[in-house]
Formats: C-alpha cells, sequence, structure tokens
C-alpha cells in the first residue's frame, strides 16, 4: 500500500498564506478577489493552471515576473509566519512507515517550493526521493496524472493507493486515477461539501490517518 500526501494544507499549514500573497498580487492587474475566493477559485491547481485562470478572468496576458514577484512575498510570509506543519502529519506519516506503508508526496507545487516550504517545516528529509510535482506531469489537477506518475514511479498499482487531500481538484484527481481519498478538512475554509461530493473521506484530526488508512 502506497499513501500520497499532498503538501500545500496537508503536510504543511502554507494555504492562508500563499493565498493572500496571491490575493495581494491580483489586485493592481484588476482582480479584486478575497484570501477565500482566491482559496475557492486556486486551491490545489498548478501555479500554472492558477495564472491561466486569473488571465482569462482578465482577459490578458500577466506581466511575465508576476509568478516570480509574486513568490518572494509568498516565501518571505512563509518566514515571518513562520509556516508550520500540520498538527499530527509527521506523527501520522511515522506510524504508517511504522507499519510497513510507504508513503510519497504529490503536490500542485513546485519542487522548489516544497524543498523550501518541507525545509523549512522538518519535514522535506523524511520524504527526500519520494516528492512529486505535476510540473512533471501534462496535467496537473483535477487530471489523476500527477498521482499515477507518483504511484509508477513508487511501483505500486492505483487501486492500492490512498490519497490525503485538503482540495476539490486534488480529490477529484485522486477518485479519477482509481484510489481511494481522504479529504482533511479541519482547517476553516475547507470546502467540505465540495470535498464529499468529489469523493473524498472527510476527517479533521491527523491523530486519525493510520487508522483511516489502514480500514
Amino acid at each position: 500500500m502506497l499513501v500520497i500526501f499532498d503538501c500545500d494544507g496537508v503536510l504543511v499549514d502554507s494555504e492562508p498564506i500563499a493565498n493572500a500573497s496571491f490575493s495581494k498580487a491580483l489586485k493592481p492587474h484588476g482582480i479584486d478577489w478575497s484570501v477565500e475566493e482566491t482559496m475557492r477559485r486556486l486551491m490545489g491547481r498548478s501555479l500554472k493552471s492558477c495564472v491561466e485562470i486569473c488571465e482569462a478572468e482578465i482577459g490578458a496576458k500577466l506581466p511575465d515576473d508576476f509568478v516570480e514577484k509574486m513568490q518572494v512575498v509568498t516565501y518571505q510570509g512563509f518566514r515571518d509566519a513562520p509556516l508550520q506543519a500540520i498538527a499530527g502529519v509527521k506523527d501520522a506519516a511515522l506510524a504508517l512507515q511504522a507499519a510497513g506503508i510507504e508513503t510519497c508526496v504529490a503536490s500542485s507545487g513546485a519542487l522548489e517550493k516544497m524543498r523550501f516550504t518541507l525545509g523549512l517545516t522538518g519535514l522535506w528529509d523524511f520524504f527526500e526521493g519520494r516528492i512529486f510535482s505535476a510540473s512533471q506531469v501534462k496535467r496537473g489537477k483535477p487530471f489523476p496524472d500527477l498521482f499515477l506518475h507518483a504511484a509508477i514511479s513508487m511501483n505500486v498499482q492505483p487501486f492500492d493507493c490512498v490519497v490525503v487531500e485538503d482540495s476539490v481538484p486534488g480529490v477529484e484527481a485522486a477518485r479519477s486515477a482509481g484510489m481511494r481519498a481522504l479529504a482533511y478538512a479541519a482547517a476553516p475554509y475547507a470546502d467540505r461539501d465540495g470535498l464529499g461530493a468529489a469523493g473524498g473521506f472527510l476527517f479533521n484530526d491527523m491523530r486519525q490517518l493510520p487508522e483511516l488508512v489502514l480500514e
């Protein structure tokens, strides 16, 4: 069995910080989305997809340096907060490992970003060598490509994989890949109705994860 962890919102509590940065960066370009609206529209998708959605919204291209400038602000936000691991997730991952269950990470985020956020929260070394990004596949979430890529790379069949997600596109991708989806929904911004409708099994405490995986 393989447990595939999403990164943002599942391993690290980065979504409020990252989406606040994205919301602020969009305002000069004619998109006045609140942080909550930015999350609703963009959470769980690759940065490339997010930019495409925003460009479709304004009917024009964003500046070539838009992402670079936004990421500088985002990374500083992670340092200043400072960014924290999701409560209980490391112990849950260790418990899965102790039970003989393989783990990996598959995120819409870039590998560079995950190296930074997972490094900042002390999780990079735990998952190193088993970290996959949407930049490695043709289509990001909600398509199944990333999770299938992770399963193939780990030499595990899709039906023997459990995905831990917090976004609707992520749950949709997991279900499209033929995998079980456990939807972490403890955050106040969690779209509980959307996660459930997409086929995720909702849970609120990472301490529950090993038991849920082994059901």
